[in-house]
């Protein structure tokens, strides 16, 4: 199992668009098959996302990346966040 952590941090004229977008594909980006846990936060300020993702494998993860509702999010990062998405990838210990 593959888990990881990625915290999102919008400039802040589209931290509603970009929440809305990663709304938007919750539900389907759940239905796939290597997919364990795909949650979506948001801090107290409002002002930056997290999503919590656990997939069987990097080659589940990796298929993800590769889905077509997928790519038009990380393609509008570029203009929508204020800095890189930081992800950690997390090892299960027990």
């Amino acid at each position: 199992m593959l888990c990881l952590v990625a915290f999102i941090t919008p400039k802040q004229e589209f931290y509603q668009t970009a929440k809305q977008a990663i709304v938007d594909i919750l539900e389907v980006t759940r239905a796939e098959e290597g997919c364990i846990t795909f949650w979506l936060h948001e801090n107290q300020e409002e002002n930056q996302l997290c999503l919590y993702e656990q997939f069987t494998s990097q080659e589940a993860l990796d298929e993800h990346y590769a889905k077509p509702y997928i790519k038009p999010v990380f393609e509008a990062y570029e203009a929508w966040l204020e800095k890189p998405v930081e992800i950690t990838k997390l090892k299960l210990l027990g």
